[in-house]
């Protein structure tokens, strides 16, 4: 009878194991604290409103910057529950080699509906819409958000599917 209880205290501590590791893993988007961001100025429209998962009511994306580190990044609101998401800020974003946003100088909705692709290949050679197989090719469901360098080459659409965000490369 007493390995009952050590078989119940087994079973709690590997849930709770569980549940640290799906904790980390959402932490990882939802940190920093507030207190330490704050919008950014450098671009004259920081913030754009859209629909990014779909549910018909309007999320919201601010450009914001770290306070200490003055990286800068994306805090998505959505509308329906008020998570709120960051991207950037000293954090990678996505896998694409960059922690911050600054470079940006066009942050603009991606219109649902839109036909985006990889424009780029492994080589770094931009490519034409023509040299794109249509199963490489991704009609936003939601909307996206673009974001590009301005008067040069380099962006993408970040865009948000079945609860994870994802990179869109375009040059």
């Amino acid at each position: 009878m007493k390995l009952f209880p050590l078989l119940a205290l087994l079973v709690i501590a590997c849930n709770e194991n569980k549940t640290a590791a799906v904790t980390a893993e959402n932490a990882a988007r939802r940190t920093p604290p507030a207190d330490t961001i704050v919008a950014s100025i450098r671009l004259k429209s920081n913030c754009i409103y859209c629909d990014l998962d779909g549910d018909g009511l309007k999320d919201t994306v601010q450009i914001v910057q770290h306070v200490r580190s003055r990286k800068s990044g994306l805090r998505i609101t959505f509308g329906k529950n008020g998570k709120i998401d960051y991207l950037g800020l000293g954090k990678d974003i996505l896998n694409q080699g960059f922690d911050d946003i600054d470079w940006a100088g066009i942050f603009k909705i991606a219109p649902r509906g839109t036909v985006y692709w990889n424009n780029v290949n492994e080589d770094g050679e931009i490519l034409a819409a023509s040299q794109i197989k249509d199963k490489n090719k991704i009609t936003l469901k939601n909307d996206g958000i673009f974001l590009h360098a301005d008067e040069s080459c380099g962006g993408g659409v970040i865009y948000y599917d079945n609860g994870a965000y994802k990179w869109i490369q375009q040059e």
